[in-house]
């Protein structure tokens, strides 16, 4: 860890995972932060998400790979099946040792609520960290030599620099960028996680199964060491209710999956409540940065979630405005900019690559007899090759 640099700490605004990753990265280059959480606490809601080698290359920067390998659950592959026929489309062997040893690092999927916890727990190891809860951000001013924040309490809070980590309804992009709502993208998804024990064997395969069904799609994996069974299913709706904590309606469900393969239904079948959110991200920006303030995660690139890598970019916004800072010294507009601007362009391909996705995974008819003689295996083809752009990562 960097030396210790004594000046007001950076505000953060937002303790869910980009805001704790962000903190605890400028940790490591010695610099001071508070975080504040909105909420009475820190918690997550959601359920598994993918962990690419891209992550993986993150967590060893920060320090978390020992933690992160013991709660998570590494797939043997990544399967995509028809929805309605059953049969196999494509599969990446991302257990394997060719996979390995072409990206050095692991592929895995996590619970959001045990990686928001091993995050927690390092921070909280840190005394460059202060972690505060109950502090909504409502708006800040940027000084000549300080940023003051004001909270919903009506408290103000100064710092030498702000960053917003407040999500995809971020208050701070409001001030900073000024694009209005997010994009509803007429998708919406309905998860749940049960114990793995709730399911037979035949059908909890140790791989991340993908079912892509027209304007629909099921996935499904293992989480937490192989524990616990995770479930998200997507299908096309005009529905639209803002958060990610409302319960889902089971008949809806069941229309849009009625034609779908028995196995499917079945999974289906295993869930009498889901959770659901409605999928939403924003059309890509140049700059998310203004003097002394700047944006990371959703806040300042809000994707859909088809290339399973919203948080995955929020551990790589978090290494790399680390890395800025500290180089930039105290002078954090030039830090912010720099960071800015080695990041816009790889998020938005991420972004604009994640709808394409959607498209694909939702296809029917010719389209998605287009996709399949697409994804079909060719020999000699390195496995995940394809995703190489993505899957390499980052060097900072």
């Amino acid at each position: 860890m960097a030396g210790k640099h004594t000046e007001r700490p950076i505000v953060i605004a937002g303790g869910g995972i980009g805001g704790l990753a962000t903190a605890l990265a400028l940790a490591r280059k010695g610099r001071a932060s508070c975080v504040l959480e909105q909420n009475a606490d820190f918690a997550e809601v959601g359920a598994g998400i993918q962990i690419g080698t891209n992550v993986f290359r993150m967590f060893e920067v920060l320090g978390l790979t020992e933690a992160i390998t013991d709660i998570a659950f590494f797939p043997e592959s990544l399967v995509m099946k028809d929805g309605l026929t059953g049969n196999e489309i494509t599969r990446v062997p991302v257990g394997s040792a060719e996979f390995r040893a072409r990206y050095r690092y692991p592929y895995g999927v996590i619970y959001r609520v045990d990686l928001l916890h091993v995050l927690l727990a390092a921070c909280r190891t840190s005394d460059l960290i202060t972690l505060r809860t109950g502090k909504k951000v409502t708006d800040f001013v940027d000084g000549a030599d300080r940023v003051i924040v004001t909270t919903a309490d009506g408290e103000t809070i100064e710092g030498c620099a702000l960053i917003g980590a407040d999500g995809l309804w971020s208050k701070l992009r409001e001030r900073i960028v000024g694009d209005g709502k997010p994009r509803v993208s007429g998708h919406i998804a309905y998860r749940a996680v049960l114990p793995i024990g709730e399911v037979e064997e035949e059908y909890r395969p140790s791989s991340v199964v993908l079912w892509a069904g027209p304007k629909t799609h099921l996935v499904h994996y293992p989480l937490r060491r192989g524990e616990l069974f995770n479930l998200v299913a997507v299908f096309h709706s005009d529905r639209y209710e803002e958060g990610w904590n409302v319960f889902g309606d089971t008949e809806e469900l069941d229309l849009r999956f009625k034609n779908a393969h028995p196995t499917v239904k079945l999974l289906l079948a295993k869930i009498n409540q889901w959770k659901m959110w409605v999928l939403c991200d924003r059309e890509p920006v140049r700059s998310w940065t203004q003097g002394r303030a700047t944006l990371v995660g959703d806040a300042a690139h809000p994707m859909l979630q088809y290339l399973a890598q919203g948080a995955g970019m929020a551990f790589e916004d978090a290494v790399v405005l680390a890395h800025h800072v500290a180089a930039a010294g105290d002078d954090y507009a030039a830090a912010f900019r720099a960071y800015n601007e080695a990041r816009y362009l790889r998020t938005a391909r991420v972004q604009l690559y994640a709808r394409l996705y959607g498209d694909f995974y939702h296809a029917e008819g010719v389209r998605a007899e287009l996709r399949n003689e697409l994804l079909k295996p060719v020999p000699g083809k390195k496995p995940g090759e394809g995703m190489a752009w993505l899957y390499d990562g980052i060097t900072v």
